[in-house]
């Protein structure tokens, strides 16, 4: 009798206590699904679940969350969520289509983007390619959104520091189904070559993420698991070693080239340092994405900053610009040396040394600046 009432009780502890995890499991949920990643075997293709840039109280977060920094450190890359609104998408699209007749077709041989028979190759058609978004006037007012955009200030925070500035001329990429995709490129140790790429390079070092030069795919038409488009091979910013032959064409290890689930509207963040590429386009609607580049204030990979008539940017450019958005598009150069800073309440402040030592500089040099 003793026996059957002590497994009686043992039964009714072993319960309590199957009923608690459940309990416990049930409330945090929300928390398991938020760090849910998944990477279906079948389409190669990548989700996140975790919302990456939410309002807090109607304001917008001025930093990147613990999570946001794990996940962009461990796979060298991350989604933002529905950073421009249906309407945005619609007004950016709209433009897109009274310039359609000014895209560019990667037609001729020396332009295509993979080699002719391998996976990314497509059916025939080439990638076409638009710039001139930043100067359309009125029609250029949400590309120069992602400028300085809310949403995204506390990544290019986070991830280039105070002082960010755009590195590249920023162009719209469209594919018609069949159109060929972009053999892998980038790497902090370049995937074909095997060197150290100090121009693309991610670290990590004392608590501070860096990329030398950071990707923002701002993705203007639904990327679909299968339909192709933005590939990424996760985790290999940080690989030592170039790649295995025949992977750089998704001939080989295509299990580990992932294409991220995306809708129009949504901004793909991504370290250059980041092995990376686009599968064949295989959806009957058109791919469209407008691809920027930004860097720390004193990093620079592109030229086009200096390159025009009155020494900088074109000039329609500056056009229409809010202060933190002109910000951006400052030359490189220490944030000490009165370069303007974006606040947290998208004001600008420039920051500088004293006026003691920019006396003494003129005094010695005979410039403002040394």
């Amino acid at each position: 009798v003793e026996c059957v009432l002590e497994s009686s009780k043992q039964s009714r502890k072993i319960h309590s206590m199957r009923t608690a995890l459940l309990m416990l499991l049930i409330a945090h949920s929300s928390l398991v699904r938020a760090f849910t990643s998944r990477f279906p075997a079948a389409s190669n293709t990548f989700s996140h679940t975790i919302t990456s840039m939410s309002a807090v109280n109607g304001d917008y977060r001025t930093e990147m969350t613990d999570a946001e920094r794990y996940l962009f450190d461990l796979n060298g890359f991350i989604v933002v969520r529905g950073v421009l609104t249906p309407e945005e998408v619609q007004q950016a699209n709209a433009a897109i289509d009274n310039h359609k007749h000014e895209m560019v077709e990667r037609s001729d041989a020396p332009l295509r983007n993979a080699a002719t028979g391998t996976a990314f190759a497509g059916t025939g058609p080439g990638r076409k390619d638009l710039g001139g978004v930043l100067e359309w006037g009125p029609e250029s007012k949400v590309f120069k959104s992602i400028l300085a955009h809310p949403r995204l200030v506390p990544f290019f925070h986070g991830l280039l520091g105070k002082g960010y500035r755009m590195d590249h001329l920023p162009f719209v990429i469209a594919s018609d189904k069949g159109a060929e995709g972009f053999q892998l490129h980038g790497g902090t140790v370049d995937c074909s070559s095997g060197e150290y790429n100090p121009s693309l390079a991610y670290s990590c070092l004392h608590d501070t993420l860096r990329c030398a030069l950071l990707g923002c795919n701002v993705m203007l038409s639904d990327h679909n698991a299968g339909d192709g488009g933005f590939c990424i091979v996760p985790g290999s910013h940080k690989s030592n070693f170039k790649m295995p032959k025949g992977m750089v064409d998704g001939e080989q290890y295509a299990e580990f080239i992932i294409q991220p689930e995306t809708k129009a509207g949504d901004v793909v963040l991504f370290s250059e340092g980041t092995v990376h590429g686009a599968k064949a386009w295989t959806s009957d609607a058109e791919r469209r994405a407008c691809l920027y580049r930004f860097s720390p204030a004193t990093n620079v990979y592109g030229r086009s900053y200096f390159g025009h008539e009155s020494g900088g940017w074109p000039d329609k450019m500056y056009d229409d610009l809010t202060d933190a958005q002109r910000a951006v598009l400052e030359p490189p150069y220490a944030n000490r040396l009165d370069r303007p800073n974006i606040n947290v309440d998208g004001s600008v402040k420039v920051t500088t040394r004293s006026e003691r030592k920019k006396q003494h500089d003129r005094e010695v040099f005979g410039t403002k600046y040394f």
